[in-house]
């Protein structure tokens, strides 16, 4: 019964052989002239309980086809793909991710396909059952006969008609007393033979060479954008962006084989704190009511709290730090040649966390003799003479040798934590009057005005990004990476607000990062969640942020047209009052004698009006202010370059900024122009810059 169930193939498909046998007899080609197929590897991934079969890149397939045919894969043989960020072992046929945690994907060597119900995507079919079909594609095009059935492992039908018409049809769900039969009833799906006749969007490969490490941390929560996609997948799309910009803007160096790629690894903190036990002490005290708005504050908005909570600043702290040392000795040990530099990217509260790493590094004696602002470089003799002067008026001098044996002078002893001196040996009574000391000294630093502004003051302005009590920053043991960073980019970051919030007023204009000499401030205008930082360097001088320029090298249209307008709008406000000026002296004139004395009057205000217009001017000209903003001395926290960079807004996000204020602080995943930027800075630290320099750009 069932072989008759097979061969009576239904009975509309009778008519299509003769339709298909006519090109079949044209093309003699064919007959007698097998062509091996040529596999592609995929590997699948699953969300949402959705399977989805993804192409490798066509370096990677050839890299696994070519150990798969050395005969290697009976062994436990590892090949590094997708830029060495995952490895698949060819023997178990898996896909794992080297720097971070993920579901293991599994591999399959693909050459035969069909059509899938859902989306219409091909799936390919089990290796096995390939390796079956192309014998019978095989046989049927070496001895020119089709019609060929095969049985698929799960009882479903395949067919070949012809070289162009292969089916697969679904079993049908009919059952009898013999038990149930596959029949070719059911609407069939297409089968090709082979990867270039299912249009796969195989992915190009990306450059072998590594110029430069990113790290990037993420803000609050464990979503990153409007999708709630996860960090690894948002840095995902940072990288794939940044390999194409460079392709657009960078095809001379790349040609000239001066630069590879820059490599992004994402940094993840949040389930390291979320695993704590915390969330289950949280659930405990939560309230039933609106469920899901609780559990979502309980798992985004309460992490900006805890960052502020000594217990969990601590843990974050840590496992950024450690997190970001591991995933560098890991990248060293898995890229032995690499020779580039590191810089780091934190978005939003990410950015504040690496902040306040970057405050308490420790820079290396031989680098802070550059650095103006710490005092104690230019004579750590006086820095140590100024420490024993403090103990003395404490009536603590039996203590000096101790500080003194500890190199501390008066910028370390200012950074002293309770557990510091604890470690140095200094007993209890000397610990408190110490501490007691640099509190009262601290505290009148946040209450007097400006006195950041005086060079002998506690710290020469640089302790003001640590506050270790009051309204400062929570004091923590804060861990020193194993590298010194290049630029430190920061996205959608609210570092500004809470240094305010902390009390400090301003910043020292030669104040720099300890260990990292670049720092850009990068926001969109209508994240809700940015601060600028340059207004607490220059607080008496107001002045726009630098525009970002355009990656296709120009202002957004709309932007253009506002500032024509408003151009427009002034000439035609000074035209007309100078007009009603001049209207009204006429009618105001004194009598007859006086006439002339009071037209010259008149013709001099004009004149003087006319004067004063060409004044005005240059100051409503963008090129003007943009020309005069980039030359405001903004301090040496980012080198003496602008710190600040506002991206331009689409022209639909200007309709209502309201609207469009939560994408605007998650934009910056998919931000070609945010991208640019970054690689422009990281590429001119090694002497490259982009074929053709953006208007606008610093």
């Amino acid at each position: 019964p069932r072989c008759r169930s097979i061969m009576s193939a239904p009975e509309p498909q009778q008519a299509q052989p003769p339709a298909a046998a006519s090109p079949e007899a044209a093309e003699p080609d064919p007959a007698h002239r097998y062509e091996a197929v040529v596999p592609h590897w995929f590997y699948c991934k699953v969300t949402d309980s959705r399977e989805r079969w993804i192409p490798f890149s066509t370096q990677d397939s050839e890299r696994l086809e070519e150990a798969h045919g050395s005969g290697r894969d009976k062994e436990d043989l590892v090949v590094p793909t997708s830029g060495g960020r995952y490895d698949v072992h060819l023997k178990k046929r898996q896909r794992v991710a080297v720097y971070w945690e993920e579901e293991v994907s599994e591999v399959r060597r693909c050459t035969w396909f069909y059509k899938g119900d859902k989306d219409n995507k091909y799936i390919p079919y089990s290796e096995t059952f390939s390796e079956e079909l192309e014998e019978a594609y095989m046989i049927a095009v070496t001895l020119d006969e089709w019609k060929k059935k095969l049985e698929s492992p799960s009882r479903e039908i395949i067919i070949l008609h012809n070289p162009k018409l292969m089916v697969h049809y679904h079993p049908a769900a009919t059952s009898d007393d013999w038990g149930s039969t596959p029949t070719e009833q059911g609407r069939p799906r297409t089968v090709k033979r082979g990867v270039e006749n299912i249009a796969a969007e195989i992915p190009n490969g990306e450059p072998l060479q590594i110029d430069h490490l990113v790290f990037v941390v993420h803000g609050i929560g464990p979503a990153c954008d409007i999708r709630f996609r996860s960090i690894i997948q948002c840095v995902n799309d940072f990288r794939n962006v940044s390999l194409s910009m460079l392709q657009a803007h960078f095809k001379k160096a790349q040609e000239q084989q001066q630069i590879g790629r820059v490599e992004f690894l994402p940094v993840n903190w949040h389930s390291s704190l979320h695993s704590t036990g915390v969330d289950v002490d949280l659930e405990r005290i939560t309230l039933p009511s609106i469920n899901r708005l609780r559990h979502f504050i309980n798992d985004t908005i309460l992490d900006v709290f805890f960052y502020n909570s000594f217990t969990y600043c601590q843990t974050i702290v840590d496992t950024v730090a450690s997190e970001m040392n591991r995933l560098y000795q890991l990248f060293l040990q898995r890229n032995p040649l690499f020779k580039g530099g590191v810089s780091i990217a934190g978005h939003s509260l990410g950015s504040l966390i690496l902040f306040d790493l970057l405050t308490n590094q420790k820079a290396a004696p031989e680098e802070d003799e550059h650095n103006e602002e710490g005092s104690r470089t230019t004579s750590s003799n006086r820095g140590i003479e100024e420490v024993k002067d403090i103990l003395k008026k404490l009536e603590l001098s039996e203590y000096c040798d101790v500080f003194e044996k500890e190199k501390m002078d008066r910028q370390a002893l200012f950074l002293c934590t309770e557990k510091n001196l604890k470690e140095m040996g200094i007993p209890l009574g000397p610990r408190m009057k110490i501490l007691h000391y640099i509190s009262s000294k601290m505290e009148m630093q946040v209450s007097e005005p400006g006195s950041q502004h005086n060079p002998n003051s506690t710290d020469n302005g640089k302790n003001c990004q640590y506050r270790d009590i009051g309204l400062g920053q929570v004091s923590a043991n804060y861990p020193q990476l194993n590298y010194k960073p290049t630029i430190f980019f920061a996205f959608g970051s609210p570092i500004g607000m809470f240094l305010t919030v902390r009390g400090v007023k301003r910043i020292n204009p030669n104040y720099s990062l300890p260990t990292c000499k670049g720092f850009f401030n990068i926001f969109h205008p209508f994240d809700p969640v940015a601060y600028r930082i340059e207004p607490m360097i220059v607080p008496d001088l107001e002045f726009e942020p630098m525009l970002l320029p355009h990656h296709k090298g120009r202002k957004r249209m709309h932007l253009e047209l506002k500032e024509g307008l408003t151009r427009m709008s002034v000439d035609l406000k000074n035209n007309l009052l100078g007009s009603l000026r001049v209207a009204w002296q006429s009618f105001t004139r004194a009598p007859l004698p006086a006439v002339e004395a009071a037209s010259t009057d008149a013709e001099a205000e004009a004149e003087a009006s006319a004067e004063k217009q060409p004044d005005a001017k240059p100051e409503e000209t963008p090129a003007a202010v943009k020309e005069e903003a980039s030359l405001i001395n903004v301090g040496r926290l980012n080198g003496g370059n602008r710190i600040d960079y506002v991206l331009q807004e689409k022209p639909i996000e200007s309709f209502n900024e309201y609207l469009f204020a939560l994408q605007g602080h998650l934009c910056y995943w998919e931000s070609e122009d945010t991208v640019l930027l970054v690689l422009k800075e990281i590429y001119q630290t090694q002497g490259i810059t982009i074929d053709q320099p953006l208007p606008g750009s610093q």
